[in-house]
């Protein structure tokens, strides 16, 4: 039987989809008991421009709520490294030879951009926890480097299957 370790990451998202609904309502009351007000004085454009903001607040809203669903799988076998994506509904599968896979860090482009973590081999290279803050990243970074060695260098693996 070969050993596999597994982990599965998925974005933090804490708004529940009934919070979501109650807060879009509340900005819903709270803007029109303005707007409309000032609309019945004669300044009536400003109802479009309520509405607009109230369409790109529900838009806002529903992207946000459609994070919750994806998810990250690492499989990490003797032999092999796979990241399954999925992101509804989508689902996409990436192998790496583990032998021949690297884990790095690249450093965002300034700043105000985050760093990027990848598993690279062969010219090929796949993100990981793109949604993970900066400490999350560095901390999978380092795990998955004890999972999968360098180049040229396997570690063997655990026996149990963890998950982050």
């Amino acid at each position: 039987m070969t050993a596999e370790t597994r982990i599965e990451i998925a974005p933090h998202c804490s708004l529940t989809p009934r919070g979501a609904r109650w807060f879009f309502v509340s900005l819903c009351v709270a803007s029109l008991s303005i707007a409309l007000p000032i609309s019945l004085l004669g300044f009536w454009l400003v109802l479009p421009f309520a509405g607009l903001e109230l369409a790109l607040l529900a838009w806002a809203l529903r992207a946000s709520m459609a994070r919750r669903h994806q998810r990250q799988t690492i499989t990490i076998s003797e032999t092999v490294v796979t990241i399954e994506d999925v992101i509804p509904p989508q689902t996409r599968c990436v192998e790496f030879p583990r032998h021949w896979a690297q884990v790095r860090i690249r450093a965002g482009g300034s700043p105000l951009h985050p760093s990027r973590l990848t598993v690279e081999s062969h010219g090929r290279r796949h993100e990981i926890g793109h949604f993970l803050n900066e400490q999350e990243r560095l901390g999978l970074a380092a795990r998955l480097r004890r999972l999968i060695g360098r180049v040229d260098e396997s570690p063997p693996l655990p026996n149990q299957a963890g998950s982050a």
